[in-house]
């Protein structure tokens, strides 16, 4: 039986406005032949979670510039875990201080990539790391 393909959701929690970051990483994985939901700027975790669960992905890979990464991202873990949805794997990006990593990985994160991180490499780390779920 083929393996199905991955289904990724990239999300641009609360108020930071720039997406170009999040629109060039989704097409890296659209290119890489990964399934690709982007919800658009502007969303709130329940959103983005909601959008998740709804679409049936395999992990959500959230964008952050606008230093709100502490709060907005462990909030998206937190409400896959409250939906019972925990097994979708979480990634974020941005600019986000290495100080603030461990925090965010304690929370749920399982990678964090900071600025300079190529596409090709974060497509590989989704490769390696993220099954399409049950």
């Amino acid at each position: 039986m083929a393996e199905r393909t991955l289904r990724v959701l990239v999300g641009k929690p609360g108020l930071d406005g720039h997406d170009r970051g999040a629109k060039i990483i989704a097409r890296a994985f659209r290119d890489a032949g990964f399934e690709v939901i982007y919800t658009g700027l502007h969303q709130t975790p329940e959103q983005i979670v909601s959008a998740a669960i709804q679409e049936d992905v395999d992990c959500v890979g959230l964008s952050i510039l606008s230093g709100a990464h502490n709060t907005l991202l462990p909030r998206v873990c937190q409400l896959l875990k409250e939906k019972d949805a925990d097994d979708i794997m979480v990634f974020g990006g941005g600019v986000i201080p290495d100080d603030d990593i461990p925090g965010l990985k304690n929370a749920g994160l399982k990678e964090v990539f900071t600025p300079g991180s190529s596409t090709e490499d974060i497509v590989k780390w989704v490769r390696d790391n993220v099954h399409p779920r049950a």
